[in-house]
């Protein structure tokens, strides 16, 4: 078995899922790591402002990470369980969001039970922290975001569980898949864990949300749309055969079922934007709550 131990993953410089730019308005995005002693349970804090007054909405598109969200905006506070599919929001008017972005793992004490059961969905933080959710509030008053993770996490650390051996390998092991592109299947995660691959899969259902197989799929689609938009020619079979995928076709399948066009289609639209495509990416992300 894979050694244990505590883990710290920083945010990564470059956030990855955003489908599209928008195209005015204003935006202000913010991320802070989590302090050393919340490192094994929160990846990062994340904040986002956006000012569309006297404009048209907007639409978000995201492809989300497989991590929970505890997101606090105006009138609201929820958890958000992972997203399977493609995050679509409509932003308009004026506003913001603080965002306490989970580990993988690392919400399954809190919540009490597989964290599979909130895909796709939100509870309000009223059901895991009473009415003391309500004090999470103050962190959208802030002057500056290290202040409004500073609450955030005073607040958590007497409301958070202990990590345990079974949260802390189902972090390594989405870390795993993240930082190896070469990994193609659930079998060999299993493999590489020594695990049978049915242990791999209750543990992701109870820790992470989903499967290890959509993890591995998320992470290869998140490869393709960041060669995508780095604006340099793709060959889309020798893409497919770099992800992993048995041909050509069913890779093109995947990519327009998550991102809603072909690779061609998508390479096409996103074109025009590619040379400012990384000032715009970090403030789409976590303006749609996508995670990651």
């Amino acid at each position: 078995m894979t050694t244990i131990g505590k883990t710290r993953r920083p945010p990564s410089p470059e956030p990855r899922g955003v489908l599209h730019r928008l195209a005015v308005g204003e935006f202000a995005h913010g991320r802070v790591e989590a302090p050393t002693d919340l490192a094994d349970r929160i990846e990062h804090f994340w904040s986002v402002r956006w000012n569309l007054a006297g404009l048209a909405p907007q639409v978000q598109e995201t492809l989300p990470h497989p991590n929970v969200h505890l997101v606090v905006e105006p009138g609201r506070i929820d958890a958000w369980g992972v997203h399977t599919g493609r995050w679509t929001r409509v932003l308009e008017g004026r506003s913001s969001a603080f965002g306490i972005k989970f580990r993988p793992g690392g919400f399954r004490a809190l919540l009490g039970r597989a964290v599979a059961t909130i895909a796709d969905a939100s509870i309000p933080a009223s059901a895991l922290f009473g009415d003391a959710a309500a004090r999470l509030n103050g962190v959208l008053h802030c002057d500056g975001d290290a202040a409004a993770a500073d609450i955030a996490a005073t607040f958590l650390r007497p409301r958070l569980p202990a990590i345990d051996t079974s949260a802390l390998l189902a972090g390594r092991i989405v870390d795993s898949v993240a930082d190896d592109r070469g990994l193609h299947s659930a079998d060999e995660l299993a493999r590489r864990f020594d695990m049978t691959l049915r242990a791999l899969q209750r543990l992701f259902n109870e820790q992470v949300g989903v499967g290890p197989k959509w993890v591995i799929k998320r992470y290869r689609m998140h490869e393709a749309v960041a060669r995508v938009q780095a604006g340099e020619p793709v060959s889309w079979a020798a893409l497919a055969q770099d992800l992993g995928y048995f041909d050509q076709a069913h890779f093109i399948a995947d990519f327009r079922q998550l991102v809603g066009r072909t690779p061609d289609e998508y390479a096409k639209a996103t074109r025009p934007a590619s040379t400012d495509l990384a000032s715009a990416q970090t403030p789409r992300r976590t303006s749609a709550h996508a995670r990651r």
